[in-house]
């Protein structure tokens, strides 16, 4: 474990790009010449050398006034499984939206964690939305979720051993080499522990993306429910993943109960997650981010209003640091 967060600690002064050789691109690497320039880092082969600013999700409920309406936003984030369909009115709304906005896929099926084999008709129904959205990246789970392939639809926490890791990052290379594009993998939030871990949660993830080789959508929100169901520090999270891995963030909100704390995504950003996003920022630069609110869906107006307070913490961090 040692030699692994030693081996980390020297990629960080390393950045990726993609070059192309023949039909295929390939990640290369490059020595970073100013390691302090954080707000330079985001732009990197995990996101495809994007830099897409503040989005939404996009909801059924806020169709109408998005398409009548036309608001200025950054960009969309879909959920892949609601459009891996063969036509009607998801496609339709979805092609709308494409004529106008950038978009960008997160799925919740594709299981990078369990032991069965990746589907591979998911992974080509998958591919024929990415050619329809050209999204310049992908996210899914760090989670596993189906057995002999029968599936949960839930997002199940791992076991945190390195057998586990290997499987894990196996499952996202094969399902990068057949998407042919970057993929970027959340931390969800967790409600229980594997006493056959081997290794914390943070220290999991770096394991699985440096041998899969992939990017990190760093769920902010879901560190900190975590931390709290957990006991754990969630600044040593933060601290402790590759940086120059993170190709976008999320930000929700939470619902606190009695014994616990749930990823519920049904109203405002919590101060506490707050806070960490701005040390999420500081450390990693300006990210694609995204707000999350999936339940109880206010007006359009109020979640986009809600998501662009990312700005006031990005804007802090450049203006300290000019």
């Amino acid at each position: 474990m040692a030699a692994s967060r030693r081996n980390r600690q020297l990629r960080t002064k390393q950045v990726w790009f993609i070059e192309s050789r023949g039909s295929i691109p390939r990640l290369s690497r490059v020595t970073r010449t100013n390691e302090k320039d954080l707000t330079a880092v985001p732009a990197n082969s995990f996101n495809n050398f994007t830099e897409y600013g503040i989005g939404i999700g996009l909801r059924v409920p806020h169709y109408r006034h998005i398409l009548a309406q036309k608001p200025v936003v950054d960009w969309f984030e879909i959920i892949s499984e609601n459009f891996m369909v063969d036509g009607g009115r998801p496609l339709e709304v979805l092609d709308s939206i494409l004529e106008q906005y950038r978009v960008v896929q997160h799925g919740v099926a594709m299981y990078f964690g369990s032991a069965d084999r990746l589907s591979r008709e998911h992974l080509k129904k998958l591919k024929r939305l990415v050619k329809r959205t050209k999204t310049p990246w992908l996210s899914d789970h760090l989670c596993w979720g189906s057995v002999d392939g029968r599936y949960t639809h839930d997002l199940l926490p791992m076991p945190y051993t390195f057998g586990a890791a290997k499987a894990t990052a196996d499952n996202i290379r094969e399902a990068r080499d057949f998407l042919e594009v970057p993929i970027c993998v959340e931390n969800v939030s967790s409600y229980a522990e594997f006493h056959a871990s081997e290794m914390t949660e943070w220290e999991f993830l770096s394991e699985v993306v440096e041998r899969a080789d992939c990017g990190i959508l760093l769920d902010v929100n879901n560190i900190y429910v975590s931390s709290q169901n957990h006991s754990f520090d969630p600044y040593d999270y933060l601290n402790n993943v590759p940086h120059d891995r993170v190709g976008q963030i999320h930000i929700a909100g939470h619902s606190k109960f009695e014994k616990y704390i749930l990823d519920t995504h049904d109203h405002p950003v919590l101060d506490p997650v707050w806070k960490m996003y701005a040390h999420a920022v500081k450390l990693v630069g300006r990210t694609a981010t995204l707000l999350e609110w999936d339940d109880s869906i206010p007006s359009f107006e109020e979640v986009h209003h809600e998501a662009l307070k990312a700005n006031q913490f990005i804007e802090k961090l450049e203006n300290a640091a000019a």
